[in-house]
């Protein structure tokens, strides 16, 4: 029998809120737990005001002890000592109960903020390996293209860079007119640069205090990586105040003197003599700088 559409509807919408719980879960497992934990507490607190008579309970029950040990003759020191292991196993469970709801509460909070971490790490592996798989064919990609029409074709094409002619005109030796065809290529940027202007609180409007800024982090970037063994682009972007990005806790630089793909420092591109803004940066006639980052990819799968 065929589903009304009514009903396909109500199925399709249960289907997505589950979708959208699941891709929730691990926030709403922290959440969940951390009000646990204070329920815990509150509740823990709570028993604790209740304690007090069960203790007295106690004493009253091993003062009896005491008196019938004293006055009754066939009462004997077994006899004492039998009674006192059932008030202390008593006294015992009643404390196991009246902090058992505190105990049990705290031990799901836990385990629901342990579950949480667990799908966190799942879900980072599976995009870290999703990346490898994209970077790789990129990659690939790439090298077709490059096999096939040139390297130079290729980074025109990654880049996005158009190339125009410039026509300069002078008078030469013999005073006739002359004119010269300059050749003018657009930068060459990566998916991960970013500006470093006035958004960033590091930023300020004098461009000498800016580069010897910029100079400084990336002196202090290549210790850190140097330190480390590793660098993510996001701490960089950290360091600059720049807004992080999902591909810069994946993507950063390896410090591995052996291994030949590895550039082994920290390159923030403020030197590309190629880019006209970036001279005028450095000479002081601009503020903003577009920093292009030399990093060496997903690491991750190279720690």
């Amino acid at each position: 029998m065929k589903k009304s559409e009514t009903l396909m509807k109500i199925e399709r919408g249960l289907h997505m809120t589950g979708l959208k719980l699941k891709k929730s879960s691990p926030t709403i497992l922290v959440i969940g737990g951390v009000i646990g934990m204070t329920a815990a507490a509150v509740m823990a607190c709570k028993a604790t005001t209740k304690a007090s008579d069960i203790l007295k309970e106690k004493d009253e029950e091993m003062r009896q002890i005491e008196e019938c040990a004293a006055d009754v003759e066939d009462y004997s020191e077994d006899d004492k000592a039998k009674d006192t292991i059932i008030v202390y196993a008593k006294t015992g469970v009643k404390f196991a109960k009246l902090y058992a709801p505190a105990v049990v509460t705290g031990v799901v909070s836990a385990a629901a903020i342990l579950f949480s971490h667990k799908l966190l790490k799942k879900r980072n592996a599976a995009l870290a390996a999703a990346y490898a798989v994209v970077d790789k064919s990129f990659k690939e990609y790439r090298k077709r293209v490059g096999e096939r029409f040139g390297e130079q074709i290729e980074k025109e094409l990654r880049y996005n860079i158009k190339t125009n002619e410039a026509a300069e005109k002078f008078i030469d030796e013999k005073g006739e007119e002359q004119t010269v065809k300059t050749v003018l290529n657009g930068p060459e940027v990566s998916e991960f640069a970013r500006f470093f202007d006035a958004a960033s609180r590091e930023w300020e409007k004098s461009p000498e205090y800016n580069l010897t800024f910029l100079k400084n982090m990336q002196n202090y970037a290549n210790d850190k990586l140097k330190a480390q063994g590793y660098l993510f682009l996001n701490d960089v972007y950290d360091m600059l105040d720049i807004p992080r990005t999902k591909a810069g806790q994946i993507v950063g630089w390896i410090y591995d003197p052996q291994n030949p793909d590895s550039d082994n420092f920290v390159d923030f591109g403020i030197y590309n003599y190629v880019n006209e803004a970036n001279r005028r940066f450095i000479n002081g006639y601009e503020n903003n700088i577009l920093l292009d980052f030399n990093v060496d990819g997903n690491i991750l799968d190279k720690i």
